[in-house]
């Protein structure tokens, strides 16, 4: 089965549908997005430049 547009489109809509009904999620998603974020620059910072001195 090959997913097109047509059939992620449905599963995009629940998705942003529960975000709209249940508003803590979506804080708690862009929480973890953001600490993910920030970790892996940090990482890529300190692996690039040696470490802070």
């Amino acid at each position: 089965m090959v997913l097109t547009a047509n059939h992620i489109a449905p599963i995009v809509a629940l998705v942003a549908g529960m975000i709209l009904i249940v508003p803590w999620l979506l804080n708690f998603i862009i929480a973890i997005y953001l600490i993910v974020v920030d970790l892996s620059d940090s990482t890529a910072f300190t692996i690039s430049s040696g470490g802070i001195a």
